[in-house]
């Protein structure tokens, strides 16, 4: 996945929730609605997930030292991981504890905790939000067409090395839906003179902030965890191995991303008895070329040159659990 993508659907993101987290905070002012509340800290986390992301994808970007040999790619891992922290925190938890607030607070008010001034603010910043979220989730959506092909939207989200992107198509989604949420509990407030209705919409943002940090955690987790290549990517890599001269087969591999555009391939090959030291390492020059052509990402190659035997296959098959006594 090409990191610009990535970059211009953030800066749209951004763009987007710093001008919608001012109007509606200004809204909340006004209105002392807590769904706009909610909103306006929702808006306010995501701008700052994206200037974390943004910072993430500068610093994965800096040169291999010899004390990270392998350089800084899984960085951008670990801003995305960061991004689900904050979005349940200062997103999820604030919007439930602020909905639960202010539905104690409306059965006591004595106007039942409605909104009383400036009616009409909430819709039109709500309605003017939805568009500005809308813009940002087809920027998103485009962006991540170019790389995700024939993949479910489901799959692009559990299966992309690159984070940036699932983590604003989720955002952009989750803060339409939060959209239409607070315009329900708004609306039903402003219909009914009942406030408890602007908690309810402020909790039911909150349950959802907090599934879609959960889903952002579980994911990025993964990735931090260490993920292989891709089965595309792997089968590309095996056919680039066995094309050339002098590789009898391979006894086993492993692959393993170093950040979302850096993939590291370990390789065990057979080699014919018969070949001379000098020729091992020709051939051994060439699949890498060839490994390379296939998988542009492919940038830490590791070949180990050994004569197949078939106890050999036994160095991929993990260890034994001991039988109990």
């Amino acid at each position: 996945m090409s990191a610009e993508g990535g970059t211009k659907a953030i800066v749209a993101a951004l763009s987007a929730n710093l001008g919608i987290a001012v109007t509606k905070f200004g809204a909340f002012l006004l209105t002392s609605s807590s769904s706009m509340l909610a909103e306006s800290i929702h808006s306010v986390a995501d701008s700052g997930n994206q200037l974390l992301l943004l910072i993430g994808g500068k610093r994965a970007r800096r040169a291999a030292t010899p004390e990270h040999p392998f350089g800084y790619g899984r960085e951008r891992y670990i801003y995305a991981f960061i991004v689900s922290i904050v979005l349940f925190s200062v997103g999820g938890l604030f919007a439930l504890y602020e909905g639960y607030h202010k539905f104690q607070e409306s059965l006591h008010a004595e106007n039942g905790g409605a909104i009383t001034s400036w009616h009409w603010v909430p819709v039109v910043v709500l309605v003017v939000a939805t568009g500005l979220e809308s813009y940002s989730f087809y920027t998103a959506i485009t962006e991540s067409n170019h790389t995700r092909g024939d993949t479910s939207w489901v799959d692009f989200v559990r299966r992309s090395k690159a984070p940036e992107l699932p983590v604003v198509l989720l955002e952009d989604f989750g803060a339409l839906i939060g959209l239409i949420l607070a315009l329900f509990g708004v609306g039903m407030t402003l219909a009914t003179g009942d406030g408890r209705w602007d908690a309810i919409g402020t909790g039911a943002i909150g349950v959802l902030l907090v599934g879609i940090a959960a889903t952002l955690a579980i994911e990025t987790k993964s990735l931090l965890l260490g993920e292989s290549a891709n089965p595309e990517a792997v089968r590309k890599i095996e056919q680039a191995i066995l094309a050339g001269d002098g590789v009898e087969r391979i006894i086993h591999m492993k692959t393993l991303h170093l950040g979302p555009e850096e993939l590291l391939v370990a390789v065990k090959i057979a080699v014919p008895k018969s070949e001379t030291a000098e020729e091992v390492a020709r051939h051994i020059d060439q699949t890498e070329v060839r490994i390379r052509e296939a998988v542009p990402i492919a940038r830490v190659i590791y070949i180990e040159p050994d004569i197949y035997r078939a106890e050999s296959e036994k160095d991929s098959a993990p260890a034994e659990e001991p039988t109990p006594a």
